[in-house]
């Protein structure tokens, strides 16, 4: 299979890794994310966000994520008992196994042969089938496209280079996006130094953005 532009999808393999021992709440990723879509003016219409945890004295754990960090998370409330704060930056993680694609009736949600899952508005009737199971909150019927109806992935195809805006804008490189096929990759040299998690492991959905320092707090 291969594009016009010469684009091989079979000879790639695409994953995220964030470390989130960089991530500073700037929001910048949101922001930019935001800006290259037509999604604004929902709260509950993100393709990336930013989550702040603030672990409590007392063993709570208090998350944040006003607006989805698209207007930064850096400015903190100086409140008693808080034992220590970090931010968390969440995206769709494009699943192997991705459970929303079971149960769709017209197929609208694949794994294109690159690793990304997307969505073909062609086929999308805006059933609603595919955001319950999107265990990452990464789904939402888009508003402004109410007479389509057509539910959107929160991140959209590598080819279109969102994941990449992402990272670029980052100001500590919290984020790494590359190939997990090649063993030269950044990404596969930052899996390999680094002690990695997911998002829900207990799901068995097989995650493709994997996370350094992340706090057994973090849901």
């Amino acid at each position: 299979m291969v594009d016009q532009e010469g684009y091989k999808p079979a000879e790639h393999f695409y994953g995220m890794g964030i470390d989130v021992s960089k991530c500073i709440g700037c929001g910048r990723c949101a922001m930019r994310a935001r800006r290259k879509t037509t999604c604004r003016g929902s709260h509950f219409s993100f393709r990336t966000w930013v989550e702040r945890y603030q672990i409590l004295g007392d063993g709570e754990v208090d998350i944040q994520s006003p607006n989805g960090a698209v207007d930064g998370l850096m400015k903190t409330e100086n409140r008693e008992g808080v034992l220590r704060s970090f931010f968390v930056p969440k995206i769709c993680n494009h699943c192997r196994q991705a459970p929303l694609r079971a149960g769709l009736p017209r197929g609208a949600t694949f794994r294109s042969p690159d690793g990304v899952v997307l969505v073909d508005s062609e086929y999308c009737i805006g059933c609603r089938y595919c955001i319950r199971p999107a265990r990452t909150a990464a789904r939402f019927l888009h508003r402004s496209r109410a007479r389509r109806k057509n539910a959107r992935s929160a991140i959209t195809g590598s080819r279109t280079a969102c994941c990449r805006r992402c990272v670029e804008v980052c100001p500590t490189q919290a984020r790494i996006f590359g190939e997990l096929k090649k063993k030269a990759s950044p990404l596969v040299r930052f899996l390999r130094l680094n002690s990695i998690n997911v998002l829900k492991p207990s799901l068995n959905t097989d995650p493709k953005v994997y996370y350094a320092h992340l706090d057994t707090n973090v849901r």
